[in-house]
Parts: structure tokens; C-alpha cells; sequence
């Protein structure tokens, strides 16, 4: 497959992991954004990301390195690196050496999820992970939803950006899911690098007129390109996460999470059994569309019918701001112009 014409290398919050395959003292290997990168827990709990290799000979620290405390031993020779990507002890020598670095990553923890800032500027992050609970300013928690339900899929051939205009799509429904549901618009906000999209739902009868019912309904927050939450309310109330990560110049990973409403007064073993079937019915929805991405080509201009003009033109529009590079020939091309 030849390499996609959008970057893999976007700016933003992507997901390289689930908390819980990270314990105390636990080392994890990844790979990202074409980086071989590990994830480590301290004693004190501080989760670390940083890429995988030692500064002093190369070793990987991810294959026989071990958490000593607070800091990250190197399995060839001891070295021992901060959660800063600082080298603090060379156990030969009386000093560490204070020049060498290992990079490291701004890490946040949410939603039992690991993401990581990415920016090949080196930028801070200029906007926050999207929480799929306060997100939403309803006061929800975890404790209002059963236990998470999750998807894994591994080195696909899909951009990140497929997924959010995934988002703006009303005509896929019907031939993806055949289901006969027409989303209407209530809100696209594309002003911020974390946008909104919200809408309503109706369905399509046998006479093919549109069935209003307003009770239900979906709200989106799309965290740069590699975070999306939703909230559906309505018929099921429930809140999917979905986070795809680049690994290389061609294939990403992808994550998706679920998590379905507690009924009051049926929490019982029927009534969460019955949560896992409806989760279950999301997460099989969902890779349906993966198996539209994953075979996909990126078509731009696309062709678009009257109707996804606004949607799919605002949405790639705000893509663009996440590639660094793309911006700076856009900087050329206009200087050029001058």
C-alpha cells in the first residue's frame, strides 16, 4: 500500500495504552509515531512514557529493564533514568551524566486510558484530553455505567482522520449498519482544536419518510485527531471512547471503549448481563466501520453530495491545524506569493 498523502506524524492526545496493563513496577513496550517507545510505573504509582532506548549504548529498556523505585534501571549496564528521561545514577562512576536525555512524553491518565502529547515541534499541549464522564458537564461517573468494554486492533492501514469524519457522516448508517437511522445536525463546532458535533436522531420508515423522535440523541467531542467520546442518550444510554494511534507511516492502532448506563432499579446480574449484549452490539457496529477504513483511500478533493458539503468541509478544514508540516508549506507557499 502506498504511503497515505495525510501525515502520520499529527499533534495531539493519542492513546498508547490501557492503565491496567501498566502496574507498579511494570514495564511496557510500544511502538509510536515510528518510535520505539516504553511506559513504566513507580513505586509512588507516576506513570512514565518515554522512547526505549538508553542513552549509553543502546540498550532497549524495555526488554530486561526494571523499575527501582522511582527511576528506570538499564538491564546491560545499570544506568538508571528519572521519570524527567534524566540519567540520576551510573553505578561505576560517582556522577551521572547530566548531558544525555532520553525523551519523554507529556502523559495523562483517564477514563482507565494512557495518552500521550505528540508533537514534532515539541510543543506543550494547548488543549486537554476529552473525558468521556465530565466531558459533559451532567455530573456523571463511572459509577452510573457498568465496566468498561473494549476492542484492540492492531497495525491497520487507516488514518486517524478517517475516524473523525466518521463523525460528520449521516448516509453510512443505512449501508454500514444497515439501520435506519438519520442523524440530524444540531451542532458542528470546529472553532478550537477539541470541537463538538451533535445530533439528533429520526428514523427512516418503508416509506422512506423520516420518523421524528427527539428523545434521542448523540453528543461527540473530538479531542484532536486522536481522541473521540460520545455520549447517546435515548434508547441505550451510553458513552463510547474511540482513540486511534499511529504506530508507523502507514498503520495505526485502534481502541474502542464502551460503557452502558445503569438502569435504576435493575442493577442486578440479568440487568448487566443484558448492558454486555447492548455493549457488545456497539463495539460490533463499530468495526464495522473498520473494515470500511482499513481498505479505504484518502480522496481529496472528495465528491461530495450537496448535503455532506458542510459537514465534511468544516471538519477537514479543522484537520489541518494538527499537521506541523502541512502548516509550514502552506507558510511557504504564501510567502512565496508575496
Amino acid at each position: 500500500m502506498a504511503k497515505p498523502p495525510l501525515s502520520m506524524k499529527p499533534t495531539g492526545w493519542f492513546q498508547v495504552a490501557w492503565s491496567d496493563e501498566i502496574g507498579i513496577g511494570a514495564v511496557h513496550t510500544m511502538k509510536y509515531f515510528d518510535q520505539e517507545m516504553v511506559a513504566w510505573r513507580a513505586d509512588s504509582g507516576q506513570l512514565t512514557v518515554m522512547n526505549a532506548y538508553c542513552e549509553h549504548l543502546g540498550a532497549h529498556l524495555g526488554y530486561g529493564g526494571k523499575v527501582v523505585g522511582e527511576v528506570l534501571q538499564c538491564p546491560f549496564h545499570g544506568w538508571q533514568w528519572s521519570h524527567e528521561g534524566r540519567n540520576v545514577c551510573i553505578p561505576y562512576q560517582d556522577r551521572p551524566n547530566r548531558g544525555r536525555r532520553v525523551r519523554t512524553y507529556p502523559v495523562v491518565e483517564r477514563n482507565e486510558s494512557v495518552y500521550i502529547w505528540h508533537d514534532i515541534e515539541g510543543r506543550a499541549p494547548f488543549f486537554e484530553a476529552p473525558d468521556v464522564f465530565a466531558g459533559f458537564g451532567d455530573g456523571s461517573s463511572p459509577a452510573d455505567y457498568y465496566p468498561q468494554q473494549r476492542l484492540f486492533r492492531q497495525d491497520l492501514e487507516l488514518h486517524p482522520q478517517y475516524v473523525l469524519e466518521n463523525g460528520v457522516d449521516f448516509a453510512h448508517f443505512k449501508y454500514v449498519h444497515s439501520t435506519p437511522i438519520v442523524p440530524i445536525f444540531t451542532r458542528h463546532d470546529f472553532g478550537e482544536p477539541t470541537s463538538y458535533v451533535d445530533f439528533t436522531i429520526t428514523f427512516e420508515g418503508d416509506d422512506q419518510q423520516s420518523i421524528e423522535d427527539v428523545k434521542s440523541g448523540v453528543e461527540a467531542i473530538n479531542g484532536g485527531l486522536g481522541v473521540a467520546v460520545t455520549k447517546s442518550w435515548g434508547m441505550v444510554d451510553n458513552r463510547t471512547i474511540s482513540a486511534v494511534t499511529p504506530v508507523d507511516e502507514r498503520t495505526s492502532d485502534v481502541r474502542f471503549m464502551v460503557y452502558i448506563g445503569r438502569v435504576p432499579g435493575r442493577d442486578d446480574a440479568r440487568a448487566e448481563a443484558k448492558a454486555r449484549m447492548f455493549g457488545d452490539e456497539v463495539i460490533r457496529q463499530f468495526t464495522q466501520d473498520v473494515h470500511i477504513w482499513a481498505h479505504q483511500r484518502y480522496s481529496d478533493p472528495p465528491a461530495l453530495a450537496t448535503a455532506e458539503y458542510e459537514g465534511f468541509t468544516a471538519i477537514r478544514n479543522w484537520a489541518k491545524q494538527f499537521y506541523p508540516d502541512a502548516t509550514d508549506s502552506a507558510r511557504s507557499q504564501e510567502g512565496a506569493t508575496r
